[in-house]
């Protein structure tokens, strides 16, 4: 009598590179890890902060550096890449309707856009007080 073995379909560790959608998809995924890199950073800063003006003033000074300069700008197009295909994916994962008509997904994104320069000059406003 024979062991029935289950099928297990070969995969390849690159079958995301043959199609285009999967490529973006782990793309815009991998960005997720430029952003959680620099959260730590911040949270280093915090972290210094909280230690006292010496420690943060020498965090400060290491964040001048070209190395933290070239990393803060890489992060910054990570996170805006991953910002504009959310925003674009966003009218896919929110299925909104206004008096029995379907809301175009144009305007979802261009809201989204809106808000998104709202919150920000908020945000410089704030800051620069």
């Amino acid at each position: 009598m024979s062991i029935r073995q289950p099928y297990i379909r070969p995969m390849k560790h690159n079958w995301w590179l043959k199609n285009s959608f999967y490529l973006k998809y782990m793309i815009r995924e991998g960005s997720s890890i430029a952003t959680a890199i620099y959260s730590l950073v911040l949270l280093c800063g915090l972290f210094r902060l909280a230690q006292g003006e010496t420690a943060f003033a020498n965090w400060l000074h290491a964040m001048q550096s070209p190395v933290a300069i070239i990393f803060h700008l890489v992060a910054l197009f990570w996170v805006l890449y991953h910002s504009v295909t959310w925003f674009n994916l966003a009218p896919k994962a929110a299925d909104l309707w206004f008096k029995d008509k379907k809301v175009p997904d144009s305007v979802i994104v261009k809201s989204m856009y809106a808000l998104l320069a709202i919150v920000s000059l908020l945000i410089l406003v704030i800051v620069s007080i």
